[in-house]
């Protein structure tokens, strides 16, 4: 196939061609990851696959129900006349990893191999050719088990968004009372809800400094990947704990501290992260017991490491604030 080149030359005159080029050369994926990533609408993303198929810049691959995209091989050997093009390209995305969109766009792609791995991982040797699939390997699945061994308690989620967390939870706990600020984002948590016939979750509208929910009224509190859009984490944690009845216990999964600034324009984070001194410190000002942390989740070359905390809210809370303020 000889190339056109005033044509190849227009189709990479477009900024979202070249950023899935630039993902599919680190990765095959298929159009609803490609859709997560970018940003863009499903039907944008396949039109654009479209065309640099078309160009025979990608070929596909049918696997599992799914179609995924990679770089052709003749781009990458420089045949059929592509054979200037792959050192251009490839020196246009190196460059390009460095910007404000590079960067979001590899973390984002850290987060699809991780979900990859997550729910159907692979063993055996470091060769890629020898590990073996492993058909319903899920940390899902095994997070569900573990509900088996918790008591049915009263969990409140924090900043529930779409409310995945709240029914992951509702399946082992009596009652979860899930608030967030957004009505629309409740609206569809809510519909979600109902699609998987959940009736055992109230909703509340409410931010997380000032809960909706009565003082001691549940036994855990849960604030996943919330407390980095509080205004105050602070008042948040104190609000957590006050909820909490004596005993209870409060269970954060955040951010370590990072440099990724993009996040508080595309995803609306008012605080990168907190160092792990910070965590423990705004959790025993707000008054907890037993802290706990650790890593979570940490991969190589993701710019974001999940951190784990839990506290418990002490039995006599009075005598220990009284303790907290000498």
């Amino acid at each position: 196939m000889d190339v056109d080149v005033p044509s190849l030359f227009r189709l990479l005159g477009d900024e979202a061609r070249l950023r899935m080029l630039r993902l599919l050369d680190a990765e095959r994926l298929n159009v609803s990851e490609l859709t997560g990533i970018l940003g863009i609408a499903q039907s944008g993303v396949s039109r654009h696959l479209g065309l640099l198929k078309e160009a025979g810049l990608l070929v596909e691959d049918r696997e599992g129900g799914f179609s995924y995209y990679r770089i052709a091989p003749s781009v990458r050997e420089g045949q059929n006349g592509f054979g200037p093009l792959w050192p251009l390209l490839h020196a246009q995305f190196e460059s390009a990893a460095h910007t404000t969109v590079g960067r979001a766009d590899n973390a984002r792609l850290a987060e699809v191999r991780r979900l990859r791995q997550e729910n159907f991982d692979a063993h055996g040797g470091p060769d890629t050719n020898e590990r073996q699939l492993v058909p319903g390997r899920s940390w899902a699945a095994w997070s569900r088990a573990l509900g088996h061994l918790l008591p049915r308690v009263r969990v409140a989620d924090l900043g529930c968004g779409e409310g995945y967390l709240t029914l992951e939870a509702s399946r082992w706990a009596s009652t979860v009372i899930a608030v967030d600020r957004s009505k629309s984002v409740l609206d569809r948590a809510r519909a979600l809800a109902a699609r998987r016939k959940v009736s055992n979750v109230v909703w509340k509208k409410g931010d997380l400094e000032k809960l909706p929910l009565e003082d001691a009224s549940v036994d855990v509190a849960l604030l996943s990947q919330a407390l980095h859009h509080a205004d105050d984490p602070a008042a948040a944690l104190n609000e957590a704990v006050r909820i909490l009845v004596p005993g209870g216990r409060l269970l954060l999964l955040d951010l370590r501290e990072h440099e990724e600034k993009w996040v508080h324009e595309r995803l609306g984070d008012r605080w990168a992260g907190f160092s792990d001194d910070k965590l423990k410190e705004l959790l025993a000002v707000a008054g907890l017991d037993e802290i706990r942390l650790n890593v979570g989740a940490r991969r190589t070359g993701d710019p974001f490491t999940v951190l784990i905390a839990s506290g418990v809210k002490p039995i006599d809370a009075g005598n220990h604030a009284k303790r907290k303020q000498r």
